[in-house]
C-alpha cells in the first residue's frame, strides 16, 4: 500500500521507529522548554511530558530500545554532573560548607521520613511513593537509581513484574514533578515572608564579609618606603612575614632599570614594583610596602619595560596537570612571573603551592623568548584543549558501571545495595575529576562539551521515561493518582520550610545562601535560576554548588534504600 512505510515508521515497531519517536519527543520538549510563564519554565523537563502525551495517543517505542536509551542517557547525565562538580566536592566542606551540607542532609532525611509516613498513613505502595518523592524533589538520577534497583532485585523470569513496578515509579515521578518545581520556589518565597527578608540588606551583609566575598585581584604600582615592612627584605622573606599573598611581576630600581624579581631579590627603599594583590588584602598590603603610586599605570610600565611582554598561556600538557607552580620553577628557571591564574572564569592570585590543571590560563610576564619557553612547557595549544577527549569519558563510565554493580552489604537490610547506573558513574566521575591527575588520568572537558553531554543524556532519559509511562498516565490520574500530587507537594515543602526556619534561626544563615541551599538540596536548576534572578548576584549559586554534590549522592542512595525496603 502506497504510503504505508510512513505509517509503519510512526506507528510500527523496530529500531528506526523507536529512534524517530524519541527524536521527536526530545526536539518538541526542548522547544517548549524555551517558553516562560512569568519568568518560570520547566526547561528540559518538558521532554518528559511530551513523551507522556505521545505515548498516551499511541506513539510508542520498542521496550528494549527504551530500556537502553533510558540507561545510557542516565549514565551520560550523572557522569557529566560528576565531572563538573568533582573539583569542588571536597572543598565545599570548608569555610562554613560543612554546616550548610548538614542542613542539606536534614532536608534529604525529612523528605524520606515524609515519604514513609505518607505511605504508612495512606497505604499507598512504598515503591510508588519513592517515585512521588523523586518527582517532588525534581531528582531524575534518583528515579533512575530506583528503577535500576528494581531491575537488579528481580530475576529475568519476573521481567513483566519489574516492568510494572518501574512504571509505578515513573508515574509517581511524572505526576509529582510539576508541583514539585512550584513547591520549591514557593518555599523560598514563604521563608522570605516569614523572616521579612530584604534582599538588598542580605546582599550587603554578604558583601561586607571577606570570607563570603570573592575579591578580584588588583594590579597596582607600589613604592617601597624606608622603614616599611618590605624595606631590606628579600621577596621570599617578605612574603613569609607579611600575612597576605601577592605576586610581583616587575620591579623598577632607583636607577630606572627594570627587572623581573625572584624570591631572592631584595627590596630597597625607592624601588617601585608592579604587584598583583587580592582585593581583600589591599588595606594591609599598601602600608606594608610603603605607598601606592596611582599615576604609574600599565602604560607607563610598558614604556619602561619594552623588552617585557604579558601573555596568556593555556595549560594543555598532560605532564604538568596537577603540579604546583613551585615544582615547575617558572620564575627560577625561566625568569618569568606568573601574575594571575584564570580558572572557570575566576581570577586567582597564584602562590608557589598553587596547583594548576589542564584548562587553566596563566598570565605570564617576562622577556618574549622566555615566555615562549614557558608556553612550550605548559603546552599552550588551544586546539588541543578544545579537541574532544572521548576515551577518558568512556573509560570512566566503564569504571562507574563496575563500581555501581558491586554488591554492598548494609546491616539490617534484607538485600545487598548497589550504587547502580546512577550512583556508580557519579562517584567515579567525582573522584576522577578531583584525583585523576595524580594517576595520570586527564578528565578535562570544556564547559560547553560537558553541558552538551549532560543535556543530551538528560533528554534521552526523560524521553524514555515519558514514553514508558504515558500509556497508563491518564488512567492513573482518574484512578486516584491525583492524590500523588498532594503527597508530592507535602514531601517538597515540609522538609524545605522546616529546615529553612531552623537554619535561619540557629545558624543565622543568610537568605541568599538559604535560597542556594534549597535549590541545591533538591538539585533543581529552575529554582536556582529563580533565586539568581531574585538576588541579582551569584550568592545563591555559591550555596547551590556547596551542597549539590552531597545532595545528589544522598538522593540517589536514599532512593535505592527505600526501593529495597519496598521490595523486601
Amino acid at each position: 500500500m502506497e504510503g504505508s512505510w510512513i505509517y509503519n515508521l510512526f506507528f510500527g515497531s523496530g529500531v528506526a521507529h523507536s529512534l524517530l519517536i524519541i527524536a521527536i519527543v526530545v526536539a518538541v520538549g526542548v522547544f517548549l522548554g524555551h517558553f516562560k510563564l512569568k519568568g518560570l519554565t520547566l526547561g528540559t523537563t518538558w521532554v518528559l511530558f511530551v513523551g507522556i502525551v505521545m505515548s498516551h495517543f499511541g506513539l510508542r517505542a520498542d521496550p528494549g530500545v527504551l530500556s537502553f536509551v533510558k540507561d545510557f542517557g542516565l549514565i551520560l547525565f550523572v557522569y557529566a554532573i560528576g565531572l563538573s562538580v568533582g573539583p569542588n566536592f571536597f572543598s565545599s566542606f570548608k569555610k562554613g560548607g560543612l554546616s550548610l551540607n548538614m542542613w542539606a542532609v536534614l532536608i534529604v532525611f525529612l523528605a524520606c521520613l515524609c515519604t514513609y509516613i505518607i505511605h504508612e498513613i495512606t497505604g499507598t505502595p512504598l515503591l510508588t511513593m519513592v517515585g512521588v518523592m523523586q518527582g517532588a524533589v525534581t531528582n531524575t538520577p534518583g528515579l533512575g537509581a530506583a528503577q535500576q534497583t528494581v531491575t537488579d532485585m528481580l530475576s529475568v523470569s519476573a521481567a513483566s513484574s519489574a516492568s510494572g513496578l518501574m512504571e509505578d515509579l515513573s508515574l509517581g515521578y511524572a505526576v509529582a514533578y510539576p508541583l514539585g518545581v512550584v513547591g520549591i520556589i514557593l518555599s523560598i518565597l514563604v521563608l522570605k515572608m516569614i523572616f521579612r527578608v530584604n534582599v538588598k540588606t542580605e546582599t550587603q551583609k554578604l558583601d561586607s564579609r571577606d570570607s563570603a566575598k570573592i575579591a578580584q585581584p588588583r594590579v597596582l604600582t607600589l613604592e617601597v618606603v624606608g622603614g616599611s615592612l618590605a624595606d631590606g627584605k628579600s621577596v621570599l622573606d617578605f612574603h613569609n612575614s607579611c600575612g597576605f599573598n601577592f605576586v610581583l611581576s616587575r620591579i623598577r630600581r632607583k636607577d630606572m632599570a627594570v627587572e623581573i624579581p625572584t624570591s631572592r631579590t631584595v627590596l630597597e627603599a625607592g624601588d617601585r614594583v608592579r604587584a598583583v594583590i587580592s582585593g581583600n588584602d589591599l588595606q594591609k598590603a599598601i602600608p606594608a610596602f610603603g605607598k601606592e603610586i596611582k599615576s604609574m599605570g600599565e602604560q607607563e610600565w610598558s614604556v619602561l619595560d619594552k623588552h617585557l611582554i604579558a601573555r596568556r598561556v593555556y595549560v594543555t600538557k598532560h605532564s604538568v596537570d596537577g603540579r604546583t607552580l613551585e615544582s615547575l620553577a617558572i620564575r627560577r628557571d625561566y625568569g618569568v612571573s606568573v601574575t594571575r591564574l584564570l580558572r572557570t572564569g575566576i581570577e586567582i592570585v597564584p602562590t608557589p603551592n598553587t596547583i594548576i590543571f589542564v584548562g587553566d590560563i596563566l598570565v605570564a610576564v617576562g622577556i618574549q623568548e622566555d615566555v615562549e619557553k614557558v608556553a612550550s612547557l605548559l603546552g599552550n595549544s588551544q586546539k588541543k584543549l578544545y579537541a574532544p577527549r572521548i576515551a577518558p569519558i568512556f573509560f570512566g563510565i566503564a569504571l562507574g558501571i563496575l563500581l555501581g554493580s558491586l554488591p554492598i552489604y548494609i546491616p539490617g537490610m534484607p538485600q545487598t545495595v548497589k550504587l547502580g547506573l546512577a550512583g556508580g558513574p557519579l562517584i567515579v566521575a567525582i573522584l576522577l575529576s578531583y584525583f585523576g591527575h595524580r594517576v595520570g588520568f586527564e578528565t578535562y572537558t570544556t564547559q560547553s562539551a560537558n553541558l552538551m553531554v549532560r543535556e543530551m543524556g538528560l533528554c534521552l532519559f526523560l524521553a524514555a521515561v515519558g514514553l514508558g509511562a504515558g500509556e497508563n498516565f491518564v488512567e492513573t490520574l482518574q484512578g486516584g493518582g491525583y492524590r500523588y500530587v498532594l503527597y508530592g507537594f507535602l514531601i517538597t515543602v515540609i522538609p524545605l520550610l522546616a529546615t529553612g526556619i531552623l537554619a535561619r534561626v540557629i545558624s543565622k544563615t543568610n537568605y541568599l545562601t538559604l535560597m542556594g541551599l534549597i535549590a541545591g538540596s533538591t538539585t533543581d536548576p529552575p529554582a536556582l535560576a529563580f533565586a539568581s534572578e531574585t538576588s541579582g548576584n551569584s550568592y545563591p549559586a555559591l550555596g547551590y554548588a556547596t551542597v549539590y554534590p552531597l545532595s545528589m549522592f544522598l538522593r540517589v542512595v536514599a532512593a535505592q534504600i527505600l526501593t529495597l525496603i519496598a521490595l523486601s
